[in-house]
């Protein structure tokens, strides 16, 4: 695979930012990526959802009301403003110009997990989603404060019935579990402690905060330390232990790059990661441009968000249902400001499983013979609504002057990380030495080329 298109495809969505990165050089596409602009207006969509403690209240008291019916249709109501907004972050997804702060975003969505499923919340949700945002390529330390002290993650993690006398570890404990230090880097007082330092910090208006009689103010033992700590003094302990850096280096290894990260490479980057004070910024400027230079083509599996983008985008199909794209994930095991559990997405090989490979055959089926997604997303509609295309409107890129082998290698550079021989001779009997680009029908040969190349088990790499 071209490397500009390879690392396109790993610092966005698609190939469409590698000629980009090939004309401005790798560190100039990084430094136009981190000053994209973050979205301050709340979307439509969620004006008349509850937004603070007094609607939240009000929402309590409809659901206790004698009325199923009522109940009901605020639940579908609310689902409906959820659905919307995945559409929306897909949308901004596809179309942002640099879209590396939205993939950064999108993993600190899965290590500082917080459902919609659970919170059932979407202001919330969104509020924990612009936080991730804004703060997508700031600083480690800060952005755990804040997450921590965000309504979404204090009633996701159950911290709303954590009270002085009666604690709930939850919060705690994934704290160190897994937002900072990892099993084993930690002791039963320390959650113990944690938990009290946190008692009666629950919902409020524009975040979480303390509740005066739920709260305790007794001195509390953390890693070693004594004193009255509350939620930021945590953090700032947490902080200073030793193996602090290298969770979070795995994982973004693991997310833009290896599934399976050298301890090296995790303890290189989080040596570094330290010396910076957290900070993110530098961190992906030194990991991306150390191994943009390397061999590393198809070290990690396509997540579905990856791989249907890239899809859209290769076939170059304008204004997709995005609510249809967010339905293919879900199906696919990545349901957008839903994941299965605090741990998030597993990544990695459960992406590959054969359910979810036969998904992407069929889905490659569909777009390429011009039919739209539908709900159950491995069939044909047969509703040609305004953002359905039929078969003449789809195409890929590929030069009209090359013979059949340049083609073939134009294609390959673009979508695949590496084939054998044999699959080659699979290539040039679809596009045979006799291919004429000019023939009416060449479009459709082209577009078969490329149908098999992406149902190969290695247009699944990157």
């Amino acid at each position: 695979m071209d490397v500009q298109i390879l690392w396109s495809l790993r610092l966005g969505f698609s190939s469409k930012q590698a000629i980009v990165i090939k004309n401005v050089g790798l560190e100039n596409f990084l430094q136009r990526s981190f000053q994209a602009k973050t979205r301050e207006q709340i979307p439509v969509f969620l004006e008349k959802s509850p937004k603070n403690f007094a609607d939240f209240k009000t929402i309590r008291l409809h659901f206790k009301e004698d009325n199923p019916e009522a109940r009901k249709q605020l639940r579908i109501t609310e689902a409906k403003v959820s659905q919307e907004m995945k559409s929306w972050w897909i949308e901004t997804i596809m179309t942002e110009e640099f879209p590396l702060r939205e993939k950064m975003t999108c993993f600190w969505h899965n290590h500082f997990v917080s459902t919609y499923q659970k919170v059932r919340v979407n202001h919330y949700i969104y509020q924990h989603h612009q936080i991730l945002q804004e703060n997508a390529f700031g600083n480690y330390k800060e952005l755990t404060k804040k997450i921590l002290k965000s309504n979404a993650m204090v009633r996701y993690l159950d911290n709303v019935d954590n009270k002085k006398g009666k604690n709930n570890e939850n919060l705690s404990r994934e704290l160190l579990e897994l937002f900072t230090l990892g099993i084993g880097n930690y002791s039963e007082d320390d959650i113990k402690n944690g938990a009290r330092a946190l008692a009666g910090l629950g919902i409020g208006d524009d975040g979480a905060q303390y509740r005066r009689f739920l709260e305790d103010n007794e001195n509390k033992n953390y890693f070693g330390k004594t004193g009255n700590f509350k939620v930021d003094d945590l953090v700032d302990i947490i902080f200073e232990q030793k193996e602090i850096p290298h969770l979070i280096t795995r994982k973004i290894l693991q997310w833009f790059i290896y599934d399976n990260p050298t301890e090296e490479l995790v303890s290189y980057y989080g040596d570094y990661f330290r010396k910076m004070n957290f900070e993110i910024q530098p961190l992906l400027v030194k990991i991306f441009t150390d191994e943009f230079s390397k061999p590393n083509a198809g070290s990690k599996i396509k997540n579905p968000l990856e791989f249907a983008i890239q899809l859209f985008s290769d076939l170059q199909i304008e204004k997709p249902n995005y609510k249809l794209i967010a339905n293919f994930l879900k199906e696919q095991g990545m349901d957008l400001f839903n994941q299965p559990n605090v741990k998030g997405w597993a990544g990695g090989n459960s992406w590959l499983t054969s359910q979810i490979f036969l998904q992407r055959t069929n889905v490659a089926d569909l777009l390429c013979s011009g039919r739209s997604l539908n709900r159950k997303s491995h069939k044909a509609t047969d509703n040609r609504s305004t953002e359905t295309f039929n078969k003449n409107e789809i195409s890929v890129n590929w030069s009209k002057s090359g013979n059949n082998k340049q083609i073939i290698a134009e294609l390959k550079d673009r979508l695949l990380c590496d084939v054998d021989e044999s699959t080659q001779k699979d290539f040039e009997m679809i596009l045979k030495y006799d291919f004429n680009p000019n023939a009416e029908n060449a479009n459709q040969v082209v577009l078969r080329l490329f149908n098999t190349m992406v149902k190969m088990p290695e247009y699944q790499l990157i």
